[in-house]
């Protein structure tokens, strides 16, 4: 069994650090976290080396390439710059394999070599006010046909980058659930124009990746063509699954990115801080805390490649998906807590890194789906009796 990233995976990961390093350095990020500005620049940069059409196939302006390609790609983006990596995220993983997947072959010439080229975002839309995890059982969000197209009407919450976004993935429901159906049945997936009449944002203020902007979307009877039904009417809940290993997979990579930079942090200060004549990484039981984060994360980034790998095979890999995501989640946060507890006061200054790993690592617990939903899926994989 070989744990090595070959020669070209090598070298996609050298280049996209220097791009990184050369485009967004330390003080450069905090400034933009500190200021809430998003980093377009980056962002295009990325486009002109070819990043954003990573696992996209060639026919469409992408340069191919499977999830492992992209899990590498998103692990350096974690690590050196976080909010840069959601816009990202949300385009290649969710807009781009979900019409790769999903899309029609005149919706895959539309809306691929746009995104390839940085020219198209996407933003996922999904959650309801009322809803968190329990997506179907409160999807109140509606659409309905009328004069031969549908009319989009509800609310959406936690939509990060609408405001970047020049279209939105949203769930609807378009056929009431009957006593006997599945609550998967009857939702529709659309792509909406961030443009459309009808549709309006709201700020909502988080403490967490501050660099994108996060918001409530209402749709007051948005009307959508047929083009933009993602799937078939009724089955969009279809498509919305066949991204969900992949998107699970790449947010590991992603939190083992922000975990080892939190490591990485947390370790030069403990080797240059003394106390009591010299450096606290000499204190036993901080050298302890470094070697427990450093056995998270590297178990986690084992979690995340075995996935990908899987994943990129053609293997079944929903619970080593999900299993990844758990586990990372979990180390990411533990290496910026640990790195709290090492820097003290100064973990808390803005004039450092730590902070930003602290609060975006912790919403890794939570979002998209909590750990613990993600447990639930692992038990009943286990064939324990369903708890939820």
């Amino acid at each position: 069994m070989d744990f090595e990233l070959s020669e070209e995976q090598k070298l996609l990961k050298g280049a996209v650090r220097e791009l990184l390093k050369r485009e967004c350095p330390r003080e450069l990020v905090r400034q933009w976290d500190r200021h809430g500005v998003w980093p377009a620049p980056l962002y295009e940069a990325l486009a002109r080396a070819g990043y954003i059409g990573i696992g996209i196939h060639p026919r469409y302006g992408g340069c191919g390439g499977d999830i492992v390609s992209q899990a590498i790609v998103c692990e350096e983006l974690a690590y050196a710059a976080q909010s840069c990596a959601i816009p990202w995220l949300n385009t290649v993983s969710f807009g781009g394999q979900s019409i790769s997947s999903a899309g029609s072959e005149e919706q895959k010439e539309f809306f691929l070599p746009p995104l390839c080229r940085g020219e198209l975002r996407f933003a996922i839309s999904i959650t309801e006010p009322g809803g968190g995890t329990d997506v179907l059982g409160h999807l109140d969000t509606r659409a309905w046909r009328e004069d031969g197209r549908w009319v989009i009407r509800g609310r959406k919450i936690f939509t990060t980058g609408a405001d970047i976004a020049h279209y939105l993935l949203v769930v609807a429901r378009t056929t009431p659930p009957s006593p006997v159906s599945r609550p998967s049945d009857g939702v529709t997936l659309f792509l909406v124009s961030t443009q459309s009449v009808g549709l309006s944002l709201r700020e909502v203020d988080v403490i967490t990746f501050r660099s994108v902007k996060t918001f409530e979307v209402t749709y007051d009877d948005v009307t959508v063509d047929d083009f933009y039904v993602l799937g078939k009417p009724d089955e969009g809940w279809r498509a919305v699954l066949h991204t969900l290993n992949n998107e699970r997979i790449l947010l590991a990579a992603f939190n083992v990115g922000i975990g080892q930079a939190a490591l990485d942090d947390a370790v030069s200060y403990a080797n240059q801080r003394e106390a009591f004549g010299r450096p606290i990484g000499g204190f036993q039981r901080i050298a302890h805390y470094l070697a427990e984060a450093y056995i998270a994360v590297e178990t986690a980034r084992l979690a995340a490649y075995r996935a990908a790998w899987m994943q990129a095979r053609g293997l079944p890999c929903g619970l080593e998906a999900t299993l990844a995501k758990v586990v990372a989640a979990e180390a990411a946060w533990k290496a910026a807590d640990v790195g709290m507890q090492v820097m003290g006061g100064y973990g808390f200054s803005s004039e450092g890194d730590m902070q930003r790993y602290w609060r975006d690592a912790r919403l890794a617990r939570i979002g998209p789906v909590t750990n613990e939903m993600a447990l639930n899926t692992i038990a009943k994989a286990l064939g324990l009796p369903r708890t939820w």
